[in-house]
């Protein structure tokens, strides 16, 4: 049993959990931050840079990490997921399943003899999109916190058939454990509860078929366009074509992808417009080359100095906007990209031939979020994002469950921060008395 009392519980560690956690932590409050990947970060960790202001990500996004792990009043639970919840606002019950991680975190030095001398390397990265291999025995970033390896299940050949363990027994700070089990943790007098788990991405239920993604080498998604351009992704941030390692000289940025149609999500993801820009503004300075097209519906750039920004990529950075609704994508024989699509200022059908071709694609509410929301008995709205009423946007449909980030819609990074503050403020009410 672990004491908690006046503590808060925080499902999820993105930027917004972070930042609720943060919040609450400096004010005295005991904070227990329950993320179900290995590290925390969530997607932010994953971009390069960010808009409006090119700021390099991650490292906006470190001292936030390593503050929290080293917060003297949060405590962080990776590989971990609420089962259970009773009680009521002020005092809740709240049950973990905490998945073994197959290494002591208290005891690895993060030393990464365990991944060099592992003998199964063609695990895909998740962190990398999934673009690069790793081993069995892993640390998804340099920067990841908890900076502890992880054995996964499901490729250790240890844990599947019994043979090998080459990484606990070459294991100077003997940390492996691979006769670790799950564990379940109970958590008592929990005043409040903050839902942050973050999003999903449409390419994650979606083979998005007639745009070629999965079938064409040189049609990516945003987020794998970030690894790729990113000095620490899998081609170390020298921009190149997957089908021939060629730069590209023509970059087609597509949005609106999975979104604003009957078929797919009726709804604006709010964000593509931007970051699409800034993709491409990021491509440009890797090099001056380069031309890129923005396929865009409506234009959406409602935050402070968005629009300045657009104009920015438009003047500064060969971007050239081009308001149209994009039919389909084929190849021709050297496998680039040729992008059918309608104009919409002249209605005419027109096809544009690029190197690569990037979707925006939408946002999604995240995995598992029907079964957390069948867990906390909070109501999920229309598009199965968190319920929440427009004048309170941080309360849900059960006092003492909050909410922020893209849990209740998609929003930017700016905005998450501000709200996860805004949770943070009315947990502390509820724990504290307001």
């Amino acid at each position: 049993m672990v004491d908690n009392s006046k503590s808060a519980l925080i499902i999820g560690a993105g930027i917004a959990g972070i930042q609720a956690a943060l919040d609450l932590g400096d004010m005295g409050i005991k904070v227990h931050l329950i993320e179900k990947s290995p590290v925390i970060g969530g997607k932010m960790a994953q971009l390069d840079k960010t808009f409006p202001t090119l700021d390099c990500s991650i490292c906006i996004l470190a001292p936030k990490l390593s503050e929290c792990y080293r917060h003297p009043n949060i405590s962080l639970y990776t590989l971990s997921e609420v089962q259970k919840i009773e009680g009521i606002s002020g005092d809740f019950t709240v049950e973990v399943l905490k998945r073994a991680r197959y290494v002591k975190e208290d005891v690895c030095t993060n030393c990464g003899d365990c991944a060099t001398i592992c003998p199964v390397r063609g695990v895909p990265n998740y962190f990398d999109a999934n673009l690069k291999n790793m081993a069995a025995v892993y640390i998804p970033f340099p920067a990841a916190v908890p900076p502890v390896y992880i054995v996964d299940k499901n490729s250790c050949v240890y844990l599947n058939y019994g043979i090998c363990g080459l990484c606990a027994t070459n294991c100077g700070a003997e940390a492996i454990d691979l006769t670790q089990k799950d564990e379940i943790l109970e958590f008592e007098n929990v005043g409040c509860i903050i839902v942050a788990p973050g999003y999903g991405l449409m390419e994650d239920v979606n083979p998005l078929t007639k745009y070629g993604y999965k079938k064409y080498r040189n049609v990516v998604t945003s987020l794998e366009f970030e690894r790729l351009i990113c000095a620490s992704g899998p081609l170390d941030g020298h921009l190149r074509r997957l089908s021939d390692g060629e730069d590209p000289k023509k970059i087609a940025f597509l949005q609106c992808i999975g979104s604003r149609s009957d078929r797919d999500q009726k709804y604006c993801s709010s964000i593509c417009c931007m970051y699409c820009t800034k993709a491409a503004m990021i491509a440009y300075e890797h090099n001056n080359d380069l031309e890129s097209y923005a396929f865009y519906i409506d234009m959406r750039a409602g935050g402070k100095g968005f629009q300045s920004f657009l104009h920015r990529g438009e003047d500064e950075y060969n971007i050239k906007y081009i308001k149209s609704k994009v039919s389909h994508i084929d190849i021709d024989e050297d496998e680039s990209p040729i992008i059918t699509y309608e104009d919409l200022d002249t209605s005419e059908i027109k096809q544009i031939k690029v190197d690569l071709a990037v979707l925006a694609t939408c946002i999604i509410p995240s995995e598992g979020i029907d079964k957390l929301a069948d867990v906390l008995g909070i109501e999920l709205n229309k598009y199965n994002f968190i319920k929440t009423d427009p004048f309170f946007p941080v309360e849900t449909s059960v006092e003492g469950i909050f909410t922020c980030g893209c849990a209740r819609e998609p929003m930017d990074i700016p905005r998450s921060v501000a709200e996860a503050s805004g949770a943070a403020a009315k947990a502390a009410e509820v724990i504290k008395g307001g």
